[in-house]
């Protein structure tokens, strides 16, 4: 029986080629996303901004304007409200009460719970709450994970190869995250702990596929020191490629499942997870491989192998 090959063995696509498009792309794609963070926003969760979360589950999509009209009409501030899943699931978001007794918090989801049974037979599912004070630890140590997570791997790239392969990975890296955003700031799904989660496996994901082809790169380059370097890193780009693309389609499989199947609790991340595998590819093929040439990356002299008697003693 014949192995399942999707990119034949003699596959030789100009990658290097393109390069400026790819470049223009990306800077457009990452400006984008940039400005679209600043203007529309992140639908920051519980975890980032502080207060209840109420999930209601209705019989039929529902008339937000009516639901959240009459959860403003109970007093406890005003609601934001997103629907999931089918569109029947509803999260209802309220500041946290300004009283001190210990129940404020159970009283409220009970009030709102009561409410919504009646006038509209939904059903409560779940509940979580956050204080202001620890959502603003959990922005701080997220962006702080966010962003060590990203230096680490671009100091860990120059020691292991070359300065080029530092920067060229961290501009792949904040291109991927970048995206990210973008995506969540378009769709307004909201952005939780999870999804910061999904964003450091993006990373994870991103820069195992770049490792596996700049290890090609730099065996290339002592293999091959008379080839130029679009040619050599054409070749090395194209050699991982089988790898590259069936560990991408096998990952999206299984991230197509959990989304199909995960429920709306995991929506957000498996998205994230789905949109990091396809932009990762995309920046490790395209973007990070071909800045190599930009910055100027050069094959290293030949070392000199000693001979095997070089040091030895010449005996008559």
């Amino acid at each position: 029986m014949r192995l399942l090959k999707i990119i034949p063995d003699n596959t030789n696509i100009g990658f290097v080629r393109v390069r400026f498009i790819a470049f223009a792309v990306t800077t457009l794609l990452t400006v984008a996303a940039v400005a679209l963070v600043g203007i529309h926003g992140l639908n920051m969760g519980v975890d980032f901004v502080g207060g209840v979360s109420i999930e209601e589950k209705f019989a039929s999509p529902p008339h937000l304007d009516q639901v959240r009209e009459t959860v403003n009409e109970l007093g406890f501030g005003d609601a934001a409200l997103q629907q999931l899943g089918g569109q029947n699931t509803v999260t209802i978001r309220l500041p946290v009460p300004h009283s001190t007794t210990p129940d404020a918090v159970d009283k409220m989801v009970e009030t709102v719970k009561t409410t919504l049974k009646a006038k509209f037979n939904a059903d409560f599912t779940n509940y979580s709450t956050v204080s202001g004070k620890v959502s603003g630890e959990l922005v701080n140590k997220g962006i702080l994970a966010v962003v060590l997570a990203i230096i680490g791997i671009a100091i860990f790239s120059w020691f292991r190869y070359e300065w080029q392969f530092g920067i060229s990975t961290a501009v792949a890296i904040i291109h991927d995250v970048l995206m990210a955003l973008g995506f969540f700031a378009v769709t307004g799904m909201v952005f939780d702990l999870n999804i910061v989660a999904a964003v450091l496996t993006i990373i994870g994901y991103s820069i195992n596929d770049k490792m596996v082809i700049d290890d090609r790169i730099r065996e290339n380059m002592r293999k091959y020191r008379k080839m130029g370097m679009s040619e050599l890193i054409d070749l090395s780009v194209n050699e991982t490629l089988p790898r590259t693309v069936m560990t991408s389609l096998t990952i999206m499989l299984a991230l197509a499942s959990l989304l199909i199947f995960g429920g709306p609790v995991l929506r957000g991340f498996t998205a994230a997870m789905m949109l990091g595998i396809v932009v990762g590819t995309y920046s490790s093929i395209y973007v990070s491989s071909s800045l190599l040439i930009t910055l100027g990356l050069k094959p290293g002299p030949r070392e000199e192998k000693p001979s095997p008697a070089s040091g030895a003693e010449r005996v008559g």
